[in-house]
């Protein structure tokens, strides 16, 4: 059967999930080589044509709203396109389940599980409300967990901004799931952060007692329930039960705020059993049947997207991550232009030396004038280093919880700290700043345990970015986020672009965080621009893994 190619870009593999607005395909972008999710807006037969383009500037919306967002803990939007009437999301593919499909399939989670998945969605949650974007539709069906571990939240598409387009829905209409919608939303219609933090709740809710705390047979029952009594009470939710109470408090002013519901997530995550485990994967069900892709081409837009849209973060499979046909060759081509860089930087140096001399012997002759030194690098490990040692693969230390992916194993620093690391890599010191560097590529992971503590650490990045730019050492400079990272006691991380000293550009994320009040630690991982879709996954890994010295 023929597949369809979407924007002459994304060829339509199968579906791979559907709803009442349409449907999602897993997708393989021909431009980048990977694969993507596409999101087709299907209006239902019944919805006028007011509605129905009401329905397409919310799926525009949802875009913009998304593409605001940069945080491991969300789905990333890349591209939005239209086939005729016909508007398409195009999003980073997650291999997962929804929480509603565990619990449909598995049943309910543990507490400590349901825990650990409820401070993911509420870094991806504070993630949003930071950007000014309340989610509005936080519920099971919205809360992936992928085949590794990584949760992320879904679907933005009832998603408001401060200051922007509005709910764009029609006067006495609440969308979203009751079962899930805070009582003040499906009383008045009000969306808030407290509101996603009262769906938040009744998601964790559902996660440990496998239904809603006001699951009734109808919709109306369950506004009705909803207006007037209080939430079921839960009975295996043990030390997640503080939080549920909090969060589903009637009166916004009383809720849990994010901060309280944090510590108190994270006083049960540290408290829970230290047993070894992949951080937060499940077996999957076997695949249900899919649809094929149809039949009839799709008329492809007349401008084809931009390549340059496509930026986002996953952790989606890191075992089965497959570097791109040619990889060696490009990594050989880069070795190459670094060679040669060299090579004309020791003719160029010659050249003047000989000028210099000949000045000396022959009158009148003019030396050159010295040329400027180049500006040193931005960031530590730039330079590679005759003194390494080798990462060796070793056992998991005693009593710890999360997995590695398969090529990765625990390194523990002279120094104290220990961190997940890629088997063979180098490792050496560029001054207290630990280094570990591809053997055979330009991949680098660093820890820096001198890290200066600072009470605003978003500022500091501010005035890193500041001073490198300023002083010519990131050429081609574009930042991509400064934000705040929850992470130990808290800090912020950078990510940017810039273009080496080989002519390349080059992608980076350092994070920034205190483990305790006078120590704090940064770590940082960079690759070429054009794979950083592939290696972003490892991040949360690596957060989750670093263990400080001492």
């Amino acid at each position: 059967m023929q597949q369809v190619l979407i924007a002459g870009r994304y060829r339509l593999l199968h579906t791979v999930g559907r709803g009442g607005m349409g449907r999602v395909w897993l997708a393989r972008d021909e431009m980048l080589h990977r694969d993507v999710a596409v999101k087709e807006i299907v209006p239902p037969d019944w919805m006028t044509e007011s509605e129905r383009e009401d329905l397409r500037r919310r799926t525009l919306r949802e875009a913009r709203t998304a593409a605001r967002l940069n945080h491991p803990n969300v789905v990333r939007v890349y591209d939005v396109i239209h086939t005729g009437d016909t508007p398409w999301i195009v999003m980073e593919y997650v291999a997962s389940r929804s929480v509603q499909e565990v619990l449909q399939t598995e049943g309910p989670f543990p507490p400590l599980r349901a825990a650990e998945i409820g401070r993911e969605v509420l870094a991806a949650l504070r993630a949003a409300h930071h950007a000014g974007v309340l989610h509005r539709d936080v519920k099971p069906h919205n809360v992936l967990i992928s085949d590794e571990g990584r949760v992320v939240l879904t679907d933005f598409g009832l998603a408001t901004v401060d200051g922007g387009d509005g709910a764009m829905t029609r006067a006495g209409i609440v969308l979203g799931s009751p079962q899930y919608v805070a009582p003040e939303r499906a009383a008045e219609g009000r969306s808030s952060v407290e509101a996603d933090l009262w769906s938040l709740g009744a998601t964790l809710y559902a996660a440990v007692e496998g239904r809603s705390p006001y699951a009734r047979s109808t919709a109306m029952a369950t506004l009705t329930a909803l207006a007037v009594a209080p939430p079921d009470r839960a009975r295996r939710a043990g030390p997640l039960r503080p939080v549920l109470n909090g969060l589903l408090r009637r009166d916004p002013r009383q809720r849990l705020t994010a901060d309280e519901v944090d510590r108190l997530l994270r006083r049960i995550t540290d408290a829970g059993p230290r047993t070894p485990r992949h951080p937060l994967a499940r077996p999957r069900r076997p695949e249900p049947a899919r649809e094929p892709a149809p039949a009839a081409p799709v008329v492809p837009v007349e401008t084809p997207p931009s390549a340059g849209s496509a930026t986002s973060i996953a952790f989606s499979t890191p075992p089965g991550v497959r570097r791109r046909p040619g990889w060696r060759a490009a990594t050989a081509v880069t070795a190459g232009l670094v060679l040669l860089a060299a090579l004309g930087t020791a003719l160029t140096v010659q050249a003047r030396q000989d000028a210099d001399r000949m000045s000396a012997v022959v009158p009148g002759a003019s030396p050159t004038p010295p040329s400027p030194p180049p500006p040193a690098p931005a960031f530590p490990c730039s330079a590679r280093s005759d003194v390494t040692t080798r990462v060796t693969e070793g056992p998991p230390p005693s009593g710890e919880r999360y997995a590695l992916v398969p090529g990765w194993t625990w390194y523990g620093d002279p120094s104290g700290f220990r961190i997940a690391a890629p088997i063979g890599w180098r490792v050496f010191n560029d001054g207290p700043v630990v280094c570990f560097q591809e053997p055979d590529g330009p991949r680098v992971l660093s820890v820096d345990p001198s890290t200066d503590p600072t009470s605003d650490a978003q500022a500091y990045w501010r005035a890193e970015e500041a001073r490198l730019t300023d002083r010519g050492a990131l050429p081609g400079y574009s930042l991509v986020n400064i934000g705040p990272l929850d992470f130990h006691g808290g800090g912020a991380e950078w990510e940017c672009r810039w273009t080496n000293a080989a002519g390349k550009q080059v992608h980076t994320n350092r994070m920034l965080f205190h483990t305790s009040p006078s120590r704090a630690y940064t770590i940082a991982w960079l690759t070429p621009e054009f794979d950083w879709q592939v290696n972003r996954v490892y991040l949360p890994m690596l957060r989750l893994s670093f263990r400080p010295a001492g």
